[in-house]
């Protein structure tokens, strides 16, 4: 696997030298603002041509010579990946690694916020082999439920299915610049404004071209819970054949009456969509405390509660293609790019530490004297994240936002990992 953390010292001519990749590919390929500026601590992914690495929990009856076939592999491939494995002796919720040709093969979504911006269709067709839906995040709904654009996006929709990428209408409670507790429990609440709303988002979903529809309704009133798993009934019955996504808070638990996810019912909600996308971002938030946006032993937490009460064929994760860096003390926030976290620490020199646990990396810098720390993402932190995909086996993964660059993810998906269409 081409992963590569930079120690003191090092520079790219050396790095080159021993991976034998050229500089200007691992500018490229990792986002750099020049070759001649590196930091310690930062991960450089390095395209190499070894086979894609799996990750696979031992289930019963399951024999390495077996593996070896499903994974189209050979058994001492399989125990050179596993120092310290006896393959006579494996045992059940085991994780190996299996180096395969058979490569992970996953469902992605993308949001887009249109800006009505000219780059928005280069930026898309550059991600397309990537991306099995879109999110055109441009829809609303007023206070009597019916739905509408805000932003116009025709020419999106089109590039999507010239790029062969189901574009989904994505509808939110959000008015201003929040998310609306009380516009999603009005509506909910009320039968008349409720079939509003379902007839106006199929109407505006099958007018405007898209494959289906994604639903992002926020803070969610708890005593609306049971209106929305009939609303998302009745949308799924009238949206018939087109895709009905759901995105919900995270959880480990159900807890009926709490404001965030208490409207969220997990198994009614996976009965009822065709995708449901459970939000495993920011657990470190705007506003609060410098914090790891998705930490891996959370996510896992959510994955183990998530699966069941959802069909995990059926069950996407989020990933983040941002950071957030943080005062320290006011806990004041500025999201940013994973790249241009990574690139403020070089321009900084603040050298990247990475947190084990959490599986994130991080680094402290000073702005006019006041103390910063950023939490973000790298290849290290991605590659966490699809190994747990594969080892739950989930249908796939969501991306906050494709607008933000995030090369290191795409070139690793690019090499180890098929998309579906």
């Amino acid at each position: 696997m081409g992963v590569h953390v930079v120690s003191t010292g090092e520079n790219l001519w050396a790095i080159s030298n021993r991976y034998g990749v050229a500089i200007q590919t691992i500018v490229e390929v990792n986002g750099l603002p020049s070759a001649s500026s590196l930091v310690p601590g930062l991960a450089l992914y390095i395209p190499d041509n070894q086979l894609p690495i799996r990750s696979y929990k031992i289930k019963p009856g399951d024999q390495i010579w077996k593996l070896a076939q499903r994974f189209e592999t050979d058994i001492s491939s399989i125990v050179r990946a596993n120092p310290g494995v006896d393959p006579n002796q494996l045992f059940i919720g085991q994780i190996i690694n299996i180096p395969s040709p058979v490569k992970l093969e996953i469902s992605t979504l993308g949001f887009l916020v249109p800006s009505g911006g000219s780059t928005e269709l280069s930026m898309l067709d550059s991600v397309a082999g990537q991306l099995t839906y879109l999110a055109v995040v441009a829809y609303s709904f007023t206070a009597e439920g019916y739905a509408y654009n805000e932003i116009e996006d025709s020419a999106i929709v089109a590039r999507s299915k010239q790029l062969n990428i189901t574009p989904l209408m994505m509808i939110r409670n959000f008015t201003g610049v929040d998310f609306s507790a009380e516009l999603a429990g009005k509506v909910l609440a009320n039968p008349v404004y409720r079939r509003n709303l379902v007839q106006s988002i199929v109407n505006l979903t099958r007018q405007r071209g898209f494959g289906g529809v994604s639903i992002d309704f926020e803070f969610i009133p708890p005593p609306q819970r049971n209106d929305f798993n009939l609303f998302l009934r009745e949308l799924k019955n009238a949206l018939g054949k087109l895709i009905l996504h759901v995105n919900v808070h995270a959880k480990t638990a159900d807890i009926p009456t709490n404001r965030i996810i208490g409207a969220y019912d997990y198994s009614s909600i996976g009965r009822a969509a065709d995708i449901v996308a459970v939000m495993t971002i920011d657990y470190g938030y705007p506003g609060g405390p410098p914090d790891p946006i998705a930490p891996i032993w959370w996510m896992e937490q959510v994955i183990q509660y998530s699966i069941t009460q959802i069909n995990p064929r059926k069950l996407q994760i989020a990933m983040p293609l941002y950071g957030y860096d943080k005062v320290v003390g006011t806990n004041v926030t500025r999201a940013m790019s994973v790249v241009s976290a990574q690139n403020q620490a070089i321009s900084t020199g603040s050298p990247i530490q990475f947190d084990q646990y959490s599986m994130s990396p991080w680094y402290r810098h000073w702005s006019a004297g006041v103390e910063q720390v950023v939490w973000f993402e790298d290849i290290r932190s991605f590659i966490e994240k699809y190994r747990l995909i594969d080892v739950y086996q989930l249908l796939g993964t969501t991306y906050w936002q494709i607008s933000l660059p995030a090369p290191q993810n795409w070139a690793y998906m690019r090499k180890n990992i098929d998309v579906m269409k």
